[in-house]
């Protein structure tokens, strides 16, 4: 099923209806997050595209969808949150839109992702209104769920040495499912950059198998980032099935990282420790300002 589709069936299936619209600024006394989602306007779901939480920033992709099924699409958006539905804001927040992969997407693929970023400091299940500013109303709703600790390693953490493959002991054909793999990716293994006390950059994805059209991009904007910073940071991508068989299951790298989906990306510190991660889809822009931070 594509990207598209499937997000549409998702939203439509938890999406409660229609009324008129308005905003938090033009209703500031709106006394609960469920009065700002009936407020006039479409209300339809959140489709979150990131959901490996811990208490921190957390980095919350979210796509919105119309009663139709089409993707709204604006440069940023209004967010709230609040600890329920029947319960009053805490904060409020703008969301931004990003870019999906380097050379736009494949028809019927969403083009963009909101992208916003929630302090959240204690586990728990929290309740989000995202607005898209501009052009006629809409509101979608839904849940940010803080675990005590996250599945995949978090920022702060050491890197996991795995003793990933590369083309000293590996071909080409046997580390990439990409139609136009970046020989670079493949120089290095994680152990090798961990040992060498580098900065570096690893992507986990599978470009052929992957169950939507992120995973392609997120290798697409690794290469464009390392070649826009040709020294000082290694970039690696890994698959993620064993033998690149999807009916083999994950390989034993994706184990060792206890990732909890795909495509996953980290950025790690000459000191071994992760500086920052990407689950899901994640700009070029975003990427390169990362890595800049990390170099």
């Amino acid at each position: 099923m594509r990207l598209a589709a499937a997000l549409a069936l998702a939203a439509c299936s938890i999406a409660a209806g229609c009324g008129g619209s308005s905003s938090a600024q033009e209703e500031p006394n709106a006394p609960t997050l469920e009065a700002l989602w009936r407020a006039p306007g479409e209300d339809v779901a959140v489709v979150p595209g990131s959901a490996d939480f811990g208490p921190g920033t957390v980095r919350f992709t979210f796509l919105v969808i119309d009663g139709q099924g089409r993707v709204v699409t604006r440069p940023t958006a209004k967010v709230w949150l609040a600890r329920e539905l029947k319960g009053k804001p805490f904060a409020q927040t703008t969301a931004r839109s990003e870019s999906i992969g380097v050379n736009g997407s494949e028809p019927g693929e969403p083009e963009e992702v909101f992208v916003a970023q929630l302090e959240l400091e204690q586990p728990g299940t929290y309740w989000l209104l995202a607005e898209p500013v501009g052009g006629r109303k809409i509101q979608a709703v839904g849940n940010v769920v803080v675990k005590k600790t996250t599945s995949a390693p978090d920022v702060g953490a050491p890197a996991i040495p795995s003793e990933t493959p590369t083309l000293a002991n590996a071909t080409l054909e046997q580390l990439t499912t990409s139609t136009k793999p970046d020989e670079e990716l493949y120089r290095s293994s994680i152990a090798d950059a961990v040992a060498a006390k580098t900065p570096f950059v690893v992507a986990f994805a599978t470009p052929k198998y992957c169950t939507s059209r992120t995973c392609g991009p997120v290798v697409e904007v690794v290469s464009e980032v390392r070649r826009r910073h040709p020294a000082g940071v290694r970039f690696i991508h890994v698959e993620i099935y064993e033998d690149n068989d999807p009916t083999k299951g994950q390989n034993s790298w994706v184990r060792e990282w206890k990732l909890p989906s795909e495509p996953w990306i980290f950025l790690v510190g000459a000191d071994g420790k992760i500086t920052d991660r990407f689950e899901g889809t994640v700009s070029v822009r975003e990427l390169d300002e990362a890595v800049k931070r990390l170099s």
